[in-house]
């Protein structure tokens, strides 16, 4: 059985590279919890549907990348939180406007509780108003 590290950290990639659930679902329960204060994902409350949130995004910002930062595993809690920076440009079709042309850099921070080795509650930790801005969205 995978560490809870290493299935944290083979989800990050996937969802962040736009994958979408289909590709995510092997890391997580069935019904696994979302949880952000960030007005765009205010109103999402599963990981299945930030996955896929998650995959359109990429889909106009078709640049967007990730560097991570710091990863850090809490086995007491078996949560595990992953910091990284997003970047990309609005290019694309899709999304609250038409393309910007407009880029951003804008930090985030993952926290992925875990039941029996998946995930089953994340957080996403993020200034979205920051980002929107930046991106000419707002």
């Amino acid at each position: 059985m995978a560490s809870i590290t290493d299935t944290a950290r083979a989800f990050f990639d996937i969802v962040e590279t736009g994958q979408g659930w289909s590709a995510a679902s092997a890391h997580c329960t069935p019904d696994a919890s979302f949880a952000s204060q960030a007005e765009p994902l205010a109103e999402i409350k599963t990981v299945q549907a930030y996955a896929e949130w998650m995959r359109a995004l990429l889909g106009f910002i078709p640049d967007g990348r990730y560097e991570l930062r710091s990863f850090a595993t809490d086995d007491e809690r078996a949560t595990v939180s992953a910091y990284a920076v997003f970047s990309g440009t609005h290019s694309g079709e899709g999304g609250p406007c038409p393309a910007t042309g407009k880029g951003t850099e804008t930090d985030y921070v993952y926290v992925m509780q875990f039941a029996n080795g998946k995930i089953r509650h994340m957080t996403k930790i993020w200034n979205a108003g920051w980002a929107m801005r930046e991106l000419g969205w707002t």
